[in-house]
């Protein structure tokens, strides 16, 4: 298997601090106030030091920090955090993408201009929507000024490629609403926008509400129009749909999210942070304090296990068919060395049947209503575990 000897071309580091946390949020993130934050950056220092140890980087062609927010960091943290990634993650491909997700309430032309200098030339901002009481509603501490504001410093700052996460099935929203941040989100002529259903995860204050029955969310098939609206306005205005949730101008579309999308493997550093190395997926530990800890005996890991090949399999199709492009047979063979349909043939002719798969010329993908029940799909190929496991 390709998985068991790749060098990961691909880093995700994970900066679990927020100014606050979102009602929805069941992220690993944790109120700044009172973090020992360079105590973290120190740790992490740590973690990147011996990750390299284990596993020497070859030529890296993205890196994404992901939160948490990563802007909570002032400028000069930001300038220590960006230096050691580059110390120890520095072989850098010509056209490496280098993401930072990004608050529109935290970022000011000293920070951005620090994350310019450091090497971030991609910028995600956490958007959610264009009405400030819907975002008040949600727990966000952003207003839309505070969005202008921020794309404004980004492009003084010199950057050129940013997208927006925008977010609908939200409690109180309508089509019509929906609209008004589309129509918005438009007018900013971004190349990239990332488009997510709320998902009332445990663990939030919108779980405690959803239980009790005050969480006034949008009816399913209201949800459901606003997702076809959302793809329909997108396309309209010129932006590819490559993967279920994300659009893009051609040549913008996000090169590290590709890389999960095509079961690659990856670093993942952090608090929580996930990564896939050698065939073997690990979870860090989580709480701050314990993960700093940890640094100082070791990687630290809060569990890791190696991938079974069906294991493999599965989250080929499950991934892979998140991209509008689908999967192929032939990248299929490559990883593991089997013929797609040997292995999960009846799920994929079922599929077809249904009308939930289309067959193309490289091998599958989501049809127009597969991809309203993509959830309905990947099921399919956990519950044929079994013979792939025979083949």
């Amino acid at each position: 298997m390709m998985q068991r000897t790749q060098t990961p071309e691909a880093v995700y580091i994970h900066i679990p601090f927020c100014t606050n946390k979102c009602h929805y949020c069941d992220f690993n993130s944790y109120i700044l106030k009172g973090q020992p934050v360079m105590d973290y950056l120190d740790a992490l220092e740590r973690e990147m030091e011996q990750t390299v140890r284990l596993v020497p980087p070859g030529t890296i062609k993205t890196i994404f920090v992901g939160g948490g927010t990563p802007t909570v960091l002032t400028p000069e943290q930001m300038d220590v955090f960006l230096s050691r990634v580059r110390t120890y993650f520095g072989d850098w491909a010509p056209e490496l993408e280098f993401t930072m997700e990004a608050n529109p309430g935290t970022t000011d032309a000293e920070k951005l201009h620090a994350m310019k200098s450091g090497g971030v030339n991609r910028l995600s901002f956490g958007v959610q929507s264009f009405d400030n009481a819907l975002l008040e509603r949600i727990g966000r501490i952003h207003n839309t000024d505070d969005v202008y504001r921020s794309l404004e410093n980004a492009r003084k700052a010199g950057f050129t490629n940013m997208s927006i996460d925008l977010m609908f099935g939200l409690p109180g929203q309508t089509v019509d609403i929906m609209e008004h941040t589309l129509q918005k989100a438009l007018e900013l002529e971004l190349h990239h926008y990332s488009i997510y259903s709320l998902k009332v995860e445990e663990n939030t204050l919108f779980h405690a509400l959803y239980e009790r029955g005050e969480l006034p969310l949008p009816e399913e098939d209201e949800e459901v129009g606003m997702f076809v609206h959302i793809m329909n306005r997108l396309r309209e205005a010129g932006y590819g749909q490559y993967e279920i949730s994300n659009f893009a101008k051609a040549g913008y579309e996000s090169k590290h999210n590709s890389m999960y999308w095509r079961n690659q493997s990856y670093y993942g550093l952090g608090a929580g942070a996930h990564g896939y190395v050698h065939g073997t997926r690990h979870v860090n530990i989580k709480g701050v304090q314990p993960y700093i800890e940890a640094t100082r005996n070791g990687l630290p890991l809060l569990q890791h296990s190696e991938v079974s090949e069906v294991e493999a399999m599965e989250d080929f199709m499950m991934v892979g068919l998140r991209l509008l492009r689908g999967v192929s047979r032939s990248d299929f063979h490559q990883q593991f060395g089997r013929e797609l349909e040997s292995v999960f043939g009846k799920a994929i002719r079922g599929l077809c049947e249904r009308k939930l798969l289309e067959q193309t010329e490289a091998g599958y993908r989501l049809t127009g209503q597969g991809i309203l029940l993509g959830n309905e799909v990947f099921g399919q190929f956990l519950e044929a575990c079994e013979v792939a496991g025979e083949v």
